[in-house]
């Protein structure tokens, strides 16, 4: 079955960088788009990134852009994403998800568009 697994996640004061990992499995990874996406507390699902299969393309929420860097590496099965300058209101739970259709992703946000989600992992960036 597909599994989504993310890690990285932590306290970090601002101005601070930390890399996030996602150990994708049970499907072929190299065929299929993968995205960041974020929860603040009381807050929405907020589209962080998106990654094209071989992660030749990428697509960033204004918020991050300049500052987050999405990649892959199909050889492993692995999604990452580089958050440098990290601030308090990048706080959230960040998921990686994978979009439902082979070879697709786009730079808007609608979760219609994926089909499997990880447990998210927990950005604190506090002083």
């Amino acid at each position: 079955q597909v599994q989504l697994v993310e890690s990285g996640g932590g306290l970090v004061q601002p101005g601070g960088s930390l890399r996030l990992s996602c150990a994708a499995s049970g499907f072929t990874f190299a065929t299929y788009g993968m995205s960041w996406v974020r929860r603040a507390p009381g807050k929405g699902l907020e589209w962080v990134s998106s990654v094209s299969t071989v992660g030749i393309s990428a697509f960033y929420a204004d918020s991050v852009k300049g500052r987050f860097t999405v990649s892959r590496d199909n050889a492993v099965n692995t999604l990452y994403l580089r958050m440098n300058s990290l601030k308090p209101e990048d706080s959230a739970v960040y998921y990686c998800t994978k979009y439902r259709r082979p070879r697709y992703m786009s730079d808007t946000f609608d979760v219609q568009d994926y089909d499997y989600w990880g447990q998210g992992t927990q950005v604190t960036v506090s002083s």
